[in-house]
């Protein structure tokens, strides 16, 4: 092979060049995960061409955090078959988001259009060198026809929740830590059956790719990204941990800057250091609406200050508009209206968790707020919902012990009470077992961004990956 790519004459130096093409899955916790690895990659003067379809796309770049240059990114969109919208369902007893699974299944008709760029691009390019989440390996899979692709599998998850998942799965083929295993929740009431069965489908693919990428950081998880590079669970592939993807500082929240024009930025501006608590349960969580007046009544009566972004979780399609209006209980708004401020729609969750006022994030524990979470210092109430969520929670507080659970998953079936958030909130907030949390955190912090600066693990790591597929 290697022969037709020596140089023969000027016209031919594009067949000396590295493309990266990334396939992400098509929701919020994955799109942007990809789009922030992108845009790392391409810092490197890499091109990179980010697949999805045009409302996938558009949603990614909206709501990216703490980017806003995409020059060396090409972005594809490719039409899939039109699916239905759904709104979520509330009172569902899996919290699974099961109305989103029209839109999964429309994403693996992406198969067709990608074979045909990867082919164009292996035409021009002397490797062309996949992303794809680990969700996406069937649309991909035509490249192992071309000679000079190779493809990396890229895990949303944390690497703790991705160890357990596979060494379980291979039947628990080594002996670890009994302690570790002590307080693992079960994966039951985790997905839907429809999942399971998309998750065990793709999954097949993974055999073909070249290494693994984890938006994860030695700092956190050494221990695990050891467990998953020994070869039983790996088969002696690569692997990079390549995270925090996002960024660690935020030089925009300066006074003055354009994201200022964020009401509640200009609101946390008047608070005291480490006061407020950022409430916020991600894209595929919807609360029924008991759920939220406990809440709401368990906010209150903590006398916390708090930020509470209460939306619905997205559908398929984010821009459809006929959005469902939450209830809180009366006059709940005009009696907090100085403690707390209410969101409803798309919060800037990373400038809110840079600001110096917040002091504690009531969370879902999906694995981007974790890492954005631990990045910006910031101590964690888990209330996890589905998928990765109730591992990830253990990882967050009894391993890293830089939070502290609402409810255990062996009761998510439970309403969980106003007292049992007040006193979840007031623990967090306002006691030294919060400010040792806090502090936990804040170190945690202070060695990402140690990670991320020249020389650091993260940056090293990344170093190691561009070498890698630039060979």
């Amino acid at each position: 092979m290697a022969s037709n790519f020596h140089f023969h004459n000027n016209n031919n130096q594009n067949s000396q060049k590295i493309v990266v093409v990334v396939v992400p899955f098509p929701a919020q916790g994955h799109l942007n995960q990809l789009l922030q690895l992108s845009c790392l990659i391409a810092s490197y003067n890499i091109k990179i061409h980010y697949v999805s379809t045009k409302t996938h796309n558009l949603q990614a770049k909206l709501r990216v955090h703490g980017l806003d240059s995409f020059s060396n990114i090409h972005f594809h969109a490719f039409s899939t078959p039109t699916f239905i919208s759904p709104s979520p369902n509330p009172n569902s007893s899996i919290k699974f988001p099961s109305h989103l699974q029209p839109s999964f299944e429309s994403s693996t008709h992406l198969r067709k259009p990608v074979k045909k760029l990867l082919h164009t691009l292996s035409a021009k390019n002397k490797r062309v060198i996949i992303i794809n989440d680990s969700l996406m390996g069937s649309v991909v899979q035509d490249f192992v026809s071309l000679g000079n692709a190779e493809a990396y599998t890229f895990h949303s998850v944390s690497a703790f929740t991705l160890f357990l998942f596979i060494w379980e799965n291979m039947g628990r083929p080594f002996p670890i830590d009994a302690e570790i295993l002590k307080d693992i929740p079960s994966l039951e009431g985790c997905f839907s059956p429809e999942f399971e069965r998309f998750l065990k489908t793709e999954y097949e693919y993974m055999k073909f790719n070249s290494g693994k990428i984890y938006n994860t950081c030695r700092v956190i998880e050494s221990p695990f990204l050891d467990l998953l590079s020994k070869e039983q669970l790996s088969g002696n592939k690569k692997q990079w941990a390549l995270g925090p993807f996002n960024p660690v500082t935020l030089s925009g929240t300066k006074k003055g800057s354009n994201i200022r024009s964020d009401k509640c930025l200009l609101w946390l501006d008047k608070q005291e250091p480490n006061s407020v608590l950022y409430v916020s349960f991600g894209t595929t969580t919807s609360f029924s609406d008991e759920q939220i007046k406990e809440m709401a009544i368990g906010l209150e009566q903590s006398k916390q200050k708090f930020i509470w972004v209460l939306r619905d979780a997205d559908k398929g399609n984010v821009f459809t508009k006929d959005l469902r209006q939450i209830e809180l209980p009366k006059g709940f708004e005009e009696r907090v209206k100085e403690k707390g401020i209410l969101v409803r729609d798309w919060a800037p969750q990373l400038e809110i968790l840079s600001h110096s006022s917040i002091g504690g994030f009531m969370s879902h524990c999906g694995w981007n707020s974790c890492m954005e979470s631990i990045s910006m210092g910031v101590p964690i109430i888990a209330w996890p919902m589905h998928s990765d969520q109730p591992r990830n929670t253990v990882l967050i507080t009894k391993i890293l012990k830089v939070g502290l659970v609402v409810k255990e998953w062996a009761r998510r079936q439970e309403l969980v009470t106003s007292n049992m958030v007040q006193k979840a909130v007031e623990i967090l907030m306002a006691s030294k077992e919060g400010d040792e949390m806090r502090n936990r955190v804040k170190d945690l912090s202070a060695a990402f961004r140690k990670s991320v600066a020249e020389g650091g693990v993260k940056s090293m790591e990344l170093d190691s990956f561009i070498s890698h597929i630039t060979r």
